[in-house]
């Protein structure tokens, strides 16, 4: 009796767990079924004129056909102004994006108010990549997952959804060589920012020698068109030895617009350098006619060559990549800060500086060998140059 009841026992089991096996692959079933009316896309909209939107942006489109009313886009460029020390957090690369979710319709109704582009490109997948990729998308939006530390060149907006698609393919995404296209970082922000002199100003004072390294395919994609050209052009070899194209359809859901230009500042940073420049000589002029000294004139460029060397001493600390080694440091730092009391005091600047200058513009012209110096700076050395040799004159 007891072997009877122990074996009714086991076989109550076994027919459990086969009742919960055979449950969820039923549900897993429903759920594949459920997918082949669920689409995937990627999203790749256009810049408009508004310096945060230069380069673009990328998202992810889920929509499913069958309901009609799960139409919604998985946006990595969520970020919060109000965040403490949000300013001090961005400039030491500690700036934290989230994963944010929203409805589609808003999304494009956004773009289309400033007249950019939004174009779709539909993914090939199975149901079975749908699946993984819905599941990878839940456990990423889940509170404890969806905050991410932005990197601006190596993990951003555009190369979230990247990697995460390739991690659900069951295969692997094959994409066309480029050849010898192999421009820089900053050749690449360049052509971003070329009709905004002061942002591409900017970007250059920042940015360091790396940003000078020439960037392969995958480095290119941090910028959301590039990513839309690859995606274009790329295969999916699946394990069964299988290729499909990774986009079966392109659409576009927002069409070009048109955009209002505002009118920035008139004059080029080159032309602002050519003008501090001249005055640079007019007042040396002046100085030699009148045998005196412009302390004035000498406190305003140390101030602004000491506090822009502040900002790039800073930016040594920084965990942005390319902004650690900056050969702009070399002219512009903070030693012209030390010298502006004894300019007040004195007619002409100390002897010492006068005589550090002139090497610190000579190592400052051999880093433009390997780094793109910003628009104008080598100008403002001469300026520099100039006024310590007006000063060294005045001493003798």
């Amino acid at each position: 009796m007891k072997r009877f009841n122990t074996a009714l026992r086991v076989m109550f089991v076994f027919t459990l767990c086969v009742m919960l096996r055979c449950r969820v692959y039923a549900e897993k079933y429903d759920h594949l079924v459920y997918m082949d009316s669920v689409e995937f896309s990627l999203l790749t909209c256009s810049p408009h004129e508004e310096v945060y939107s230069l380069y673009g942006h990328t998202a992810l489109r889920y929509h499913d056909l069958h309901r009609g009313k799960e139409d919604v886009t998985f946006n990595w460029g969520v970020f919060n102004f109000q965040t403490p020390h949000f300013v001090l957090r961005f400039i030491f690369g500690l700036t934290d994006y989230e994963l944010g979710l929203g409805s589609f319709r808003p999304f494009c109704n956004y773009y289309r108010h400033w007249g950019s582009s939004v174009t779709e490109q539909v993914l090939n997948l199975t149901p079975e990549e749908k699946l993984r990729l819905s599941l990878a998308l839940d456990e990423n939006y889940q509170p404890e997952n969806r905050v991410y530390r932005y990197n601006y060149f190596y993990d951003n907006c555009s190369t979230r959804p990247r990697d995460m698609i390739e991690r659900c393919i069951d295969g692997l995404i094959v994409y066309d060589d480029r050849g010898d296209y192999s421009p820089t970082f900053r050749e690449l922000i360049h052509q971003k920012t070329g009709h905004h002199p002061w942002a591409t100003f900017g970007n250059d004072m920042l940015l360091g020698v790396k940003a000078d390294m020439k960037t392969t395919r995958r480095e290119q994609e941090f910028l959301p068109d590039h990513l839309l050209y690859d995606f274009d052009h790329a295969q999916i070899r699946g394990n069964d030895g299988s290729w499909r194209p990774l986009v079966k359809e392109r659409r576009q859901p927002v069409a070009p617009g048109v955009q209002i230009v505002e009118e920035e500042f008139p004059l080029r940073p080159l032309s602002c350098a050519l003008l501090l420049a001249a005055v640079s000589i007019a007042m040396c002029l002046l100085e030699w006619k009148r045998r005196t000294t412009f302390r004035y004139w000498d406190t305003l460029l140390l101030l602004s060559a000491g506090l822009t060397g502040c900002v790039l001493t800073v930016m040594l600390f920084s965990q942005h990549p390319t902004t650690s080694t900056n050969l702009q440091i070399l002219l512009f730092n903070p030693i012209h800060l030390l010298v502006l009391p004894a300019v007040l005091r004195r007619r002409a600047a100390p002897t010492y500086w006068c005589k550090i200058l002139p090497l610190m513009v000579i190592l400052f012209m051999l880093g433009s060998l390997v780094q793109t110096y910003a628009e104008g700076m080598p100008i403002l050395a001469l300026c520099l140059l100039l006024r310590s040799w007006s000063h060294y004159k005045n001493e003798k």
